[in-house]
C-alpha cells in the first residue's frame, strides 16, 4: 500500500521552530512584540498605507470588523451561500440577518448581479469571498456598494496572495479585508487571522474589542517603560487576540509566502495540463492582471461519469485524501430553520456542491505525490 497523501499539510521549517523557541525564551507569550511585528510586516507586504490587526481567527476578524462598522440587530449582511459558515454566522452573532445569494457558474464567487437584487434599506455590509483563491469582481462589487452607501468587507481566508488588477487582495477600495492563518491555509500560524484596513477608527475599535473592550493592551500595562496598572473597560469586547506564539510562526511563514505561492501555482498548472482532456470542469483561471492563490484546487465531475461520493471513496482507496468545498449554507439545518432557506433556492451553488471535489494542493507535496494524485484522478475517471 502506498503512503497516504493527506488533503492538506502545513509547511513548517526550522525557521518557524526557532522563532517559537525564541518567543518561549523571551518570557512573553501572549499579544506583545511578536504580534506587533507580524502585524507590521503583514501590512507592509499587502499595503503599506494600511494597518493590520492580529486576531485569533478569521472568523473573529469578520465579527470585529462588522461590529466596528456598526452592524446591529435588524441589519442585513449579504454573503454568498457557497462559503464556510463563519462568513454568515458572524453577522448572526451581532443580531443581524445574513442574506444569502448565489454564485457565478465559472468562478463560484459571489455574483454581483445577484448582490444588487438582494439589497434592501436594511443592508449594511457585503462580504465577498474569494473562493479557492480566485479574486471576485471587486470593481463591480465596490461600485454597487458605493451606489447604495454600503460597506464592503472582503473574506480573504483563501486569498493570500491573490491579486486583483495587479494588486494584492486587501490593497484596493474595499473598507476592510480579513485573512485566515488556519493550519490548512497558504500560510499558517496554527490558528490566527488578520484584519487589514486603512480605516483608523476600525483599527482602534478592533484592537480594543479583541481584548475585552479594555482601553490599553496587556503588554503596554505590564512591561513597557512607564507602564501603569490602571485600565478602563469602555465597550463590551471579547477575547480574540493573536498570541506572540502564533505570531512567531506567522512572521516566518510570511517570509515564505511568495515561494509557497510559486509551488502552489506549479502544482495547479500540472493538474490543469494533466486533466484538460478529462470529463470534468476545471477551476476557472484568473483574468489578465489577476492572480490565483490556489488555496484549493476544485474539480467538478460530470453527472453522467461518476458520483462525487463514489469518486472520493475510490481516491481514498488509493490512499489519497480529498475534501469538498463547500456545503452551501442554505442546505444546513440552522439556516433553513432560522432564515427559511431551502434546497433549490440557489441552483448554481447546489449543482457545484453536488459535483465538487477538492484535490490535495500544498507546498510539502513532492513531485511524485502530485503525479500520484493526477494519475489516480485519470484512472478513476478513465
Amino acid at each position: 500500500m502506498e503512503k497516504f497523501i493527506p488533503f492538506a499539510l502545513p509547511d513548517i521549517g526550522d525557521e518557524e521552530i526557532n522563532s517559537v523557541v525564541e518567543c518561549l525564551r523571551s518570557g512573553w507569550l501572549t499579544t506583545g512584540p511578536y504580534a506587533k511585528k507580524f502585524e507590521e510586516n503583514f501590512a507592509a507586504y499587502i499595503d503599506p498605507k494600511a494597518t493590520a490587526v492580529g486576531i485569533n481567527s478569521a472568523s473573529m476578524g469578520l465579527l470585529l470588523a462588522l461590529e466596528a462598522f456598526g452592524v446591529k440587530p435588524g441589519d442585513e449582511v449579504i454573503v454568498p451561500t457557497y462559503t464556510f459558515s463563519a462568513t454568515a454566522m458572524m453577522p448572526v452573532h451581532l443580531g443581524a440577518k445574513p442574506v444569502l445569494v448565489d454564485v457565478e457558474v465559472g468562478s463560484l464567487n459571489i455574483d454581483p448581479a445577484k448582490i444588487e437584487a438582494a439589497i434592501t434599506e436594511k443592508t449594511k455590509v457585503i462580504i465577498p469571498v474569494h473562493f479557492a483563491g480566485l479574486p471576485c469582481d471587486m470593481d463591480a462589487i465596490n461600485a454597487i456598494a458605493k451606489k447604495h452607501g454600503i460597506k464592503v468587507l472582503e473574506d480573504a481566508a483563501h486569498a493570500l496572495p491573490t491579486k486583483y488588477n495587479d494588486k494584492l487582495i486587501g490593497n484596493n477600495s474595499s473598507d476592510a479585508t480579513v485573512y485566515s492563518f488556519y493550519a490548512t491555509k497558504t500560510i499558517t500560524s496554527g490558528e490566527g487571522g488578520m484584519i487589514l484596513t486603512r480605516n483608523q477608527e476600525l483599527v482602534s475599535r478592533a484592537r480594543m474589542m479583541r481584548l475585552h473592550g479594555i482601553s490599553r493592551d496587556v503588554f503596554d500595562r505590564y512591561v513597557s517603560p512607564g507602564s501603569k496598572w490602571y485600565y478602563e473597560i469602555v465597550a463590551p469586547g471579547s477575547k480574540c487576540n493573536l498570541t506572540d506564539l502564533a505570531a512567531a510562526i506567522g512572521i516566518e511563514q510570511l517570509k515564505k509566502c511568495d515561494t509557497f505561492h510559486k509551488r502552489r501555482k506549479k502544482i495547479a498548472q500540472f493538474y490543469l495540463d494533466e486533466f484538460k482532456n478529462l470529463p470534468i470542469k476545471l477551476p476557472e483561471l484568473p483574468k489578465e492582471g489577476d492572480d490565483h492563490a490556489w488555496h484549493l484546487f476544485v474539480i467538478r465531475l460530470m453527472d453522467n461519469v461518476i458520483n462525487r461520493d463514489a469518486f472520493i471513496t475510490k481516491m481514498s482507496e488509493a490512499n489519497i485524501g480529498c475534501s469538498v468545498h463547500f456545503i452551501p449554507l442554505h442546505l444546513h439545518p440552522y439556516y433553513q430553520k432560522t432564515l427559511g432557506y431551502k434546497s433549490g433556492d440557489f441552483p448554481i451553488a447546489e449543482k457545484a456542491f453536488n459535483n465538487a471535489v477538492s484535490l490535495p494542493i500544498y507546498t510539502k507535496m513532492t513531485d511524485a505525490e502530485v503525479e500520484r494524485v493526477a494519475n489516480a484522478v485519470k484512472v478513476k475517471l478513465g
